[in-house]
């Protein structure tokens, strides 16, 4: 059976993933069929870019999408495309449609950052602050 998930890349606490088409018994970054797309969570807003036009391919031909990729194919409207390719549609339109309502995509964009804990004064400290302050 064919799965469309995501294949983990990036260094360590830096992920990136890659939308792939595999085979369900393939480990999560082992051997795949296709690549079929890309999502960055780090950046502002998150980064996703799906070939539509292929997936719309795999997930006609049987191919299952797994939570995760569910989840980022309805972010991006490809689930209700391919309800629509099943009812009917044409898939000339339907690939049209989506690169037109897909964003524009910085690939300058920074990638978001941990916002670093803010730091506890001592209480002596804090004393000092406020008797300079008078």
């Amino acid at each position: 059976m064919l799965k469309i998930r995501l294949r983990r890349g990036g260094s360590k606490r830096q992920p990136s993933y890659r939308i792939v088409v595999a085979e369900s018994t393939a480990s999560r970054d082992g051997k795949f069929i296709e690549v079929i797309g890309f999502y960055n969570p780090r950046t502002q807003p998150e980064t996703i870019r799906v070939k539509e036009e292929r997936a719309l391919h795999w997930l006609s031909v049987g191919a299952q999408l797994t939570d995760s990729a569910a989840q980022l194919f309805k972010k991006c409207g490809t689930t209700e495309r391919f309800a629509r390719l099943k009812g009917g549609e044409s898939l000339e339109a339907l690939v049209a449609e989506a690169e037109a309502s897909a964003p524009v995509v910085n690939p300058q964009t920074k990638p978001a950052t941990r916002a670093k804990a803010a730091t506890v004064a001592s209480p002596v400290a804090a004393a000092e602050d406020s008797a300079a302050d008078a």
